[in-house]
């Protein structure tokens, strides 16, 4: 057994009935399971699966989840292109929960680094507005590219605290996730070193009361008939089913739906709870005056950019063109004016106009299907030319016309290029390519 903290393993002896002691406290001689989510905003669940041989059996609460034994993932040319994202089996549990619709107000309050987030937006399918928010910067960094590596074309990812957010977003959400910083009991097999060195009972009580400030924050900003998940990835009681004894005693306009408590004694995953909430009614005063953004841009610059969209989509890409600053962004239907607030990212960066010409973005080719395309350069997994865009190298190809194109690898783009004469200038950014 790992060198547990004895209250712990004093609590869970109190927690679970004595026939499961030596169950529970077997899987610590184990290894932890890995799953796999595979992104529908890429393309049909059976074309992804195809190109994706590591995946193993389907998780039983997740559509798009299977378990996987393959070990770093993260070298996969289809992870580059965003095909799938790795995420413990237990952790998928929470988003088919809240049961987010297309065309809703989401709010992930706790997101980083864009698990059950850029799950929730697989199911919106690019249709209403998800906010993904993280309070601290580097955290929310990482989100932000993990946002735009999944081709989520409807999100703001924000760096704010919960107290912020509530002020402005009163009564603004038709559903809201909470997937709280937690004490990580459920993560002792799973990262042993970081999570058992974290743990404490004063470390505990500290968390406890951390996620009663958020929650109490989050259901400010949560619509009468909507709905709010918590979650935690530990089993402590005072964390989990007594935060939600305590929260309700609070907050007497929502009302529990549902509560589950995952052990990795009794499902192949970690340890993970979720409690999933309605507001019923209307408690004190509440303000909807969130402002619309508009779109907004000059007339150079929506000329660049047209000239651009004709010579390399077949179709008209962009439908809301706001500028800021010389860059052109394709704001998500009806999203917020976020003028105050610490974004990282709205919707899709189309690129930028320099000397009255327009230059795109890696997010744009992100968000595109290579069907959608005039000049892509289709690349095989065996190609060697992959592996030296990959690595920020210029490539040759004498098929790709002239001008800005896509390089995909297997039908889904991975990158941006520039051919001039058979060369294909390397347009990948220095951040995401191999070492």
């Amino acid at each position: 057994m790992q060198n547990l903290p004895e209250q712990f393993i004093e609590n869970m002896k109190k927690q679970l009935p004595a026939n499961e002691w030596e169950a529970f406290f077997a899987v610590y001689e184990k290894r932890p399971f890995k799953g796999v989510r595979i992104n529908p905003l890429k393309g049909k669940k059976t074309d992804l699966t195809a190109k994706l041989p590591f995946l193993g059996k389907e998780v039983l609460w997740e559509e798009n989840g299977f378990y996987t034994t393959e070990e770093k993932l993260g070298n996969s040319p289809f992870h580059a292109a965003g095909l799938f994202y790795s995420q413990e089996p237990s952790a998928m549990r929470v988003a088919p929960l809240l049961d987010v619709k297309e065309g809703e107000r989401v709010l992930d309050l706790c997101s980083a680094p864009g698990g059950k987030g850029t799950q929730l937006a697989g199911v919106m399918n690019g249709k209403g507005v998800i906010v993904l928010n993280e309070p601290v910067y580097a955290r929310a960094k990482i989100l932000s590219q993990n946002v735009e590596r999944m081709g989520i074309k409807n999100a703001v990812v924000v760096n704010e605290t919960p107290e912020k957010l509530s002020e402005k977003f009163s009564g603004y959400f038709d559903k809201i996730l909470v997937d709280a910083p937690c004490s990580g009991e459920g993560m002792f097999r799973k990262n042993a070193d970081e999570a058992l060195s974290e743990w404490s009972v004063e470390n505990v009580q500290l968390c406890a009361e951390r996620q009663e400030r958020i929650l109490n924050e989050a259901t400010k900003m949560l619509r009468v008939g909507g709905k709010l998940a918590y979650s935690t990835c530990t089993f402590s009681i005072s964390e989990d089913e007594g935060q939600v004894e305590n929260y309700l005693k609070q907050h007497p306009e929502m009302r529990l739906l549902c509560q589950e408590k995952l052990y990795p004694h009794r499902v192949d995953g970690e340890g993970h709870f979720v409690a999933v909430f309605e507001k019923t009614e209307r408690i004190g005063e509440w303000d909807s005056r969130v402002k619309e953004a508009k779109p907004s841009r000059s007339a150079e610059a929506e000329k660049a950019y047209k000239e651009f969209e004709k010579k390399f989509f077949r179709d008209k890409f962009a439908t809301r063109l706001y500028e800021a600053n010389g860059i052109l962004y394709d704001l998500p239907e009806g999203v917020f004016d976020w003028k105050g607030l610490q974004v990282l990212r709205v919707g899709v960066r189309l690129g930028e106009v320099k000397n009255g010409r327009f230059e795109p973005s890696h997010s744009l080719v992100m968000c595109a299907k290579k069907e959608e395309l005039c000049n892509a350069l289709d690349l095989d997994c065996q190609d060697v030319r992959l592996d030296k865009y990959l690595r920020g190298e210029t490539i040759e190809s004498e098929e790709i016309q002239n001008g800005w194109c896509a390089v995909c690898v297997e039908g889904f783009p991975i990158g941006l290029g520039k051919a001039v004469n058979g060369v294909v200038k390397n347009h990948l950014p220095k951040g995401l390519r191999k070492i």
